[in-house]
């Protein structure tokens, strides 16, 4: 992996990250000249006792540009507004502009409820120079790569003193609210570790403490055993619907063998992850002969720099969809009490996936 650390003119940081040597590499540029002077701030949750972030200034942001004007598209024009610059590198990230957690805040308004200063880190990782493609478009060899920049981000804010936990994640398509459909993930680096990924590693601790086991890495082992959901099953990785499945389509995706965190990973587990993880999308947009719309969540260990062999770093995968005609939202059992109710099978979901014949290598 090759690497060129850069600053904006705003201040702002952009790293790019190429499978060869970077070479033709262009000025950093910014849509924006000067330094963002808002911040963004924490209130607690008088019923849930959770914090609820507040960033009122990212309703200024970029929300569906005309198609003359794409922020991650790439030009050598200087008097375009752009977050990229021109050159050979294949994945770049970037400081959000609009950041909904911030390591510098200003001021915390005062409230009726608690309130904190909304500190953390948020990013944007562009997948790739091409505004057309997707990331299950992309040759293996890049989704590796792209597998080593999230080891490498989630190594480097871990190490702030201020963070807690590191989530990459990728809403794909219009349906699940993305304005700019070039190819782009995120990284949410949060002060402690967030509601859902802190539940799971309770259930995973008691698990651990219980059995001297992972309870992700004995469930893919009992899916690899069935057979009946797998989608994906390589000498180190697997892809299946889980047989919980809250969503339909849901598919998770991850190591066989538990690792906490993405720089865990052997070369050998990340390369079989990036073959998992392409087939997967691959099946998505071959199912219905379109791109298909999802939320794609990596959960990881916390970044606390304590061990934790109960953690399995793997991917969540929610579409959005019910059925061919009908999109699939949270209902008010799902929304207001936290309960799923599907009307689909995981077993039906799953076939209709695992009829999905497609090629890694060839695409």
């Amino acid at each position: 992996m090759h690497r060129l650390a850069l600053t904006k003119p705003d201040g702002r940081a952009l790293t790019l990250y190429g499978r060869v040597p970077l070479a033709g590499i262009g000025e950093a540029p910014s849509p924006f000249p000067e330094p963002l002077t808002h911040s963004p701030h924490l209130r607690r949750h008088v019923l849930r006792d959770e914090w609820v972030t507040y960033a009122a200034f990212r309703q200024d942001r970029t929300f569906l540009p005309p198609p003359e004007y794409n922020p991650l598209a790439v030009t050598s024009d200087a008097r375009a507004p752009t977050e990229l610059p021109v050159g050979n590198w294949d994945v770049a990230v970037f400081d959000n502009r609009f950041p909904s957690l911030a390591l510098h805040v200003d001021e915390v308004p005062a409230s009726i409820v608690a309130t904190a200063a909304g500190i953390g880190k948020c990013e944007v990782v562009v997948f790739t120079q091409d505004r057309l493609a997707s990331l299950g478009s992309l040759p293996l060899s890049h989704i590796h790569l792209l597998l080593q920049v999230w080891s490498e981000r989630t190594v480097a804010l871990g190490a702030l003193d201020e963070i807690g936990y590191v989530l990459p994640f990728e809403n794909r398509g219009a349906e699940v609210g993305v304005t700019l459909h070039h190819p782009h993930g995120q990284i949410y680096a949060y002060p402690q570790v967030p509601p859902v990924p802190a539940r799971m590693q309770a259930v995973a601790s008691n698990y651990y403490r219980t059995h001297g086991r992972g309870v992700l890495q004995d469930h893919i082992a009992r899916e690899i055993e069935s057979g009946e959901r797998l989608l994906y099953r390589g000498d180190h990785a697997a892809a299946f619907v889980p047989a919980c499945a809250r969503y339909p389509y849901e598919v998770w995706v991850a190591t066989i063998e538990p690792v906490a965190t993405f720089s865990d990973l052997s070369d050998a587990q990340r390369a079989d992850l990036a073959r998992a993880l392409k087939t997967v999308l691959m099946k998505y947009d071959a199912l219905w002969d379109r791109p298909f719309p999802y939320l794609m969540a990596w959960y990881q260990a916390p970044t606390d720099g304590h061990a934790h062999p109960e953690a399995h770093l793997h991917a969540e995968f929610y579409p959005p969809y019910r059925t061919r005609d009908r999109l699939k939202y949270l209902a008010g059992t799902e929304l207001a009490a936290g309960w799923f109710a599907m009307d689909a099978l995981p077993e039906d979901k799953a076939r209709e996936l695992q009829a999905v014949v497609v090629d890694v290598e060839a695409a």
